[in-house]
């Protein structure tokens, strides 16, 4: 999988002091799942969009964490992928360990529909997606796209652009979700937390 810097806006975020306290864990976590290439920037700014780095936080609909897991979620994961041990949501170390592999659980689930390969942008929106609203959703908006002429292993401008049946609200989280992970990793680049992903054609 070819990871890249993304271009860093000017108007980066800052990273919040909360966030500090988990960096050599998050790095760690990332790199033992995903190789000393991780996109730890990715999975920053993913923590960040789902917690604001705040261990204590439950969600209207109850996720909790770091990493926002649904009891149900937490439960599963493990019949999955047992590395993640004993779900602990509010334990910043099993969240983030979690976290990291859900996400790779996902991106490894991921395949062309057309052509040979996924791009690395491409398949990680999907991944973060799923991560958000669920792999079924992306499996039935992917499918969409390909029925209304659009290209379902491209996340903007194609399948991003359909909803295979979900609510108003709930499609707009889910993309929105995705463009803020996106936008948010540039400011842990920029401070060195790892590299991100590119979306930016070579």
């Amino acid at each position: 999988m070819a990871l890249a810097l993304y271009a860093v806006p000017a108007h980066a975020e800052t990273i919040s002091r909360a966030a500090l306290q988990y960096r050599g864990q998050l790095i760690r976590e990332a790199r033992a799942v995903w190789g000393m290439n991780a996109p730890v920037a990715v999975f920053a700014a993913q923590i960040q969009t789902e917690s604001w780095w705040r261990n204590d936080t439950v969600s209207s609909v109850g996720a909790q964490g770091l990493a926002q897991f649904m009891p149900s979620t937490a439960r599963w994961l493990p019949t999955v992928a047992p590395e993640t041990g004993t779900p602990a949501p509010f334990n910043p170390a099993w969240s983030l360990r979690a976290c990291v592999t859900y996400d790779k659980w996902l991106h490894d689930r991921l395949r062309p529909m057309r052509g040979n390969a996924l791009a690395a942008c491409d398949r990680m929106k999907f991944a973060l997606s799923a991560y958000n609203g669920g792999l079924g959703w992306v499996g039935k908006d992917r499918a969409l796209a390909a029925r209304t002429g659009r290209n379902p292993d491209r996340w903007a401008g194609h399948v991003a652009d359909v909803n295979a049946g979900r609510s108003k609200s709930a499609i707009k989280e889910n993309r929105r979700y995705v463009t803020l992970i996106f936008q948010r990793q540039s400011a842990y680049i920029v401070a060195g937390w790892g590299p991100g992903v590119s979306c930016e054609t070579p």
